[in-house]
């Protein structure tokens, strides 16, 4: 007798195959048969004709860390039908840190179920706490450099890059599976390319890869997936590199210079993949437009700058000249964080400046002072067409590129990007209609490919042997709700969701089961 059946599905599993008719049984949390199983015996059945039944999906680029620990049901993510979220991306993880201090402004002020700083530590809360998704961790640069006390726009001393390589080792010896990169933020955007080498042989040496938010996604591009693939390439590496785009009008002509670059690294042998979102607005802090001179330091140094009258004004001048082709249109603000400014979440920054009669530069200013540089930012600088390039790449993923958020509790009341809720629905929605690649791509896109890139070795597939997260879905009814103007919105279609083989939604509802695993 078998644990649980699922009968009569259009079974997609992963592989790119074209779908088929059966039945998937389960037993504890693993797949022990697939195929016509008329007349088996099991203790739960779910009856999926109509429906397509595929693996649980991987969010290949994820920022749930902490976020998990505050929110385990992690709606945002499961009503999607993940089931494995790889987090600690753009040089930022929950662990390794030395101080709370050194966690990401966003995360630094919550009240968590427990103190950790070590990834041992983070992982014994996390399984303390029972996550609904399983959990994979890259360690963040950005947070080794914070840790290290590498603040400033110099190389780190040989004393830092030593503590970052201990730290790095330890993290990788605890469970981490690679090193990533965010090197548009402080302190990481100080950093040099012999700095992230050293890095990522320290990853490397413990089988790890390296995932890179890079440099610039702009007027950059070209040499920043250089810098990238030379990464790879000098430390011995994987490659991973995050939501590729072309960002500004100026800019959406060299996809096909970029792509080159990509394919001809991979025709050279070496292991190069990305993850994209399906949106053309990017989500991030809305400080990135500041000069580097004022992202130096520490927060209280950051801060105390926009208190000083001459500061404030050189400030002010360079971020004018600095950002003098960037189109202040086509930015709305998103989180807030100060009571006076929660009216402007969702608000285009013009319309705002317009309402404190100031101009762009003095309203990115207002916002970094009394949000204490916690505001985040739509950025709708994105090409549909270059996207749906992207997206039909073999060796793209998807990835969210969003925490965890639900529609209720301490998680509900900041202004996400809408991919926080739809990233997977919408990416499917779009292959079911025939807008980019066909339904078994991009199942594929989602399960198999991102478990051979991260070395899940045991999951991404509907195969015999394999662990049992596993995504029933109405094709017909499969859609995102959340949108720039109400993010709080679950998406639709997702019926079932099995994680490890436990029911964590069922006929569309949350059971209340947390079965996730640290990775």
């Amino acid at each position: 007798m078998y644990d649980g059946v699922i009968a009569n599905g259009t079974i997609v599993d992963g592989s790119g195959a074209e779908p088929f008719q059966g039945d998937v049984a389960v037993t504890g949390d693993t797949i022990v048969a697939i195929g016509d199983l008329t007349g088996a015996e099991s203790r739960w059945r779910v009856e999926a004709r109509g429906k397509i039944v595929c693996p649980g999906f991987i969010d290949t680029h994820s920022h749930g860390d902490a976020f998990l620990l505050l929110e385990p049901d992690a709606p945002s993510k499961t009503h999607q039908g993940i089931a494995t979220d790889i987090v600690g991306n753009c040089g930022t993880s929950a662990a390794p840190v030395t101080e709370i201090e050194h966690l990401s402004s966003d995360w630094s002020d919550k009240p968590y179920p427990g103190t950790w700083r070590t990834v041992a530590e983070y992982r014994t809360l996390l399984e303390t706490v029972k996550p609904a998704p399983n959990v994979a961790l890259l360690a963040g640069h950005n947070t080794l450099r914070r840790c290290a006390g590498a603040y400033d726009n110099r190389p780190p001393t040989a004393d830092e890059m030593a503590c970052m390589i201990r730290m790095l080792d330890q993290a990788m010896d605890e469970g981490a599976r690679g090193l990533s990169t965010g090197l548009i933020y402080p302190p990481g955007r100080f950093s040099r390319t012999d700095e992230i080498v050293a890095l990522a042989k320290a990853a490397a040496r413990k089988n790890g890869l390296y995932a890179s938010h890079m440099r610039s996604e702009g007027a950059g591009l070209i040499e920043a997936i250089e810098e990238a693939l030379t990464v790879g390439e000098e430390a011995g590496i994987s490659v991973q590199i995050s939501h590729l785009k072309t960002g500004g009008r100026d800019n959406w002509t060299k996809i096909g210079a970029a792509l080159d670059r990509i394919e001809s690294a991979r025709a050279r042998g070496r292991n190069v993949h990305a993850d994209r979102y399906p949106y053309i607005a990017s989500h991030t802090s809305l400080s990135v437009v500041l000069p580097d001179w004022a992202l130096e330091g520490t927060v209280e140094t950051r801060l105390a700058r926009l208190t000083d009258p001459e500061q404030r004004r050189r400030l002010e001048a360079d971020l004018l000249i600095e950002n003098e082709d960037r189109r202040w249109d086509a930015i709305t603000v998103g989180s807030t964080h100060h009571p006076d400014n929660l009216r402007f979440q969702g608000q285009p920054l013009l319309a705002i400046a317009k309402e404190l009669r100031l101009d762009p530069a003095a309203t990115v200013l207002h916002f970094a002072q009394t949000d204490a540089m916690r505001t985040s930012a739509f950025f709708a600088e994105m090409c549909e067409e270059n996207m749906f390039t992207v997206l039909a790449q073999p060796w793209v993923m998807i990835g969210s590129d969003a925490s965890v958020r639900a529609p209720t509790g301490p998680l509900s009341h900041d202004h996400p990007h809408p991919r926080t809720y739809g990233t997977f629905p919408r990416f499917l929605r779009m292959a079911l209609d025939g807008r980019t690649v066909p339904l078994p791509e991009a199942i594929r896109k989602a399960t198999a490919l991102p478990a051979e890139t991260f070395g899940l070795r045991d999951r991404g597939l509907l195969s015999k042997g394999k662990k049992a997260d596993i995504v029933v879905f109405q094709p017909d009814r499969l859609r995102d709700r959340s949108d720039f103007a109400r993010p709080h919105q679950l998406s639709e279609g997702v019926d079932d969701l099995f994680v490890n083989g436990e029911a964590v939604l069922a006929s569309g509802k949350p059971t209340g089961c947390r079965p996730g695993r640290f990775l």
